[in-house]
């Protein structure tokens, strides 16, 4: 299933009006109306609103940054959109275009609305960083405290950037508040407008008479702060977590950044992992193998009793359901795979010696190919192939 900030177009950091007006374009640009029979056009304005019913909604929008299509199941992911079918797609596009015009007014003549001022500072930077976890907090999921280094809003100006939040600010007179400036510009294919942020207020619409002594103006500051991240169990190497409005401060009560964890899976001493399945090295002596035994083994949940089998090959993989990783995407649950290596002793007394000399030639100590299946080397199958 695609992405969805992919599917509209937007970055993950897009506020609300970003999300809404990369919908809207959508929406129109593959609607049935303009497209007719098209049913590429219909499935993407399908997916469109899909996305755009998750992403407009603050819950749903964090729960599906922190753990993606899973964590919108049963609501507008895996197909089960609220949504159910294009009806009811029209019937929301009344919220999304306005009481100012419909979608019909978009595409035959109606009238749009007017530019809208930026009234904040300068969004503040995401941050990403790496959180390392063990597969024991990956298999039962985690809580993280940590210190991130980052600015942080002043607390004297309470993040404003001026010591007087009534007289601090005085509209721009440049833009007259607006942020932007225009230049229009004719030429023989007609009339053109390039819009770009003011140079006086660096578009935001205000200019600052009495900036904060703490801060400068700047309304943050270098600083630190202790985070609480919650890990759901069954994350993989390469996953991330969202944390909204955790990155760096804004300027002058801009929004806030994001904080970006990406998960990094620790090296374990006893296992290795293959997507949900762990798997362990067992080295038993040839008399366990031949004759059979008990043995502790680790888990992720300490270590539990295996059953070795009288006449156990080495190489052999021994199964322990369930006792791998969970699937963060459903209630499946990996194995623990015990592979046996049968330890050859390299160093023997005269007595040992004289012992194993004395079954070298016995008849059940002889190697039974039969016994052991389609075990031959890699080049003596792809031989058989050729030939």
């Amino acid at each position: 299933m695609r992405d969805y900030y992919d599917i509209l177009g937007v970055a993950r950091g897009a506020d609300a009006a970003d999300i809404k007006k990369a919908y809207r374009k959508l929406a129109l640009q593959y609607h049935p109306d303009r497209n007719p029979g098209d049913k590429d056009a219909e499935g993407r304005f399908k997916e469109a609103a899909e996305a755009y019913e998750v992403l407009s909604d603050p819950a749903k929008r964090q729960r599906y940054d922190q753990f993606g299509h899973a964590g919108v199941r049963g609501g507008a992911a895996g197909g089960q959109a609220g949504f159910q079918d294009i009806n009811d797609i029209f019937s929301a596009f009344s919220d999304i275009f306005g009481s100012g015009g419909s979608i019909f007014d978009e595409m035959f003549g109606g009238q749009r609305g007017g530019g809208r001022g930026r009234r904040q500072g300068r969004p503040g930077n995401d941050l990403r960083i790496k959180l390392p976890l063990t597969l024991e907090e990956i298999a039962e999921g985690t809580e993280k405290k940590i210190k991130v280094r980052k600015f942080i809003a002043c607390e004297t100006c309470e993040g404003r950037g001026v010591e007087d939040a009534e007289r601090g600010m005085e509209t721009c007179a440049t833009c007259q508040g607006v942020g932007e400036v225009r230049q229009v510009s004719r030429s023989v294919f007609g009339q053109f407008v390039n819009v770009q942020p003011c140079p006086a207020c660096r578009g935001e619409g205000r200019i600052i008479k009495n900036p904060c002594g703490s801060c400068e103006g700047e309304g943050r500051l270098k600083g630190e702060e202790t985070i609480t991240i919650t890990v759901p169990a069954g994350v993989l190497e390469g996953h991330y977590l969202t944390l909204r409005g955790a990155g760096n401060a804004g300027q002058r009560s801009g929004r806030a950044g994001d904080l970006r964890v990406e998960i990094e899976e620790k090296k374990h001493e006893h296992f290795t992992r293959e997507g949900l399945d762990i798997y362990h090295e067992l080295h038993i002596s040839f008399p366990d193998a031949a004759l059979g035994t008990e043995v502790d083994v680790p888990t992720l949940k300490g270590r539990a009793r295996l059953q070795i089998d009288p006449g156990l090959q080495s190489g052999k993989i021994l199964r322990m359901r369930e006792r791998g990783l969970p699937d963060i995407e459903s209630s499946r649950k990996g194995d623990q795979m015990v592979r046996v290596h049968v330890w050859t002793p390299t160093k023997l007394t005269d007595a040992e010696r004289a012992s194993i000399e004395s079954l070298r030639n016995a008849e059940h100590f002889q190697p039974d190919p039969d016994s052991l299946g389609d075990r031959r080397g890699f080049f003596s199958r792809v031989k058989d192939v050729f030939s």
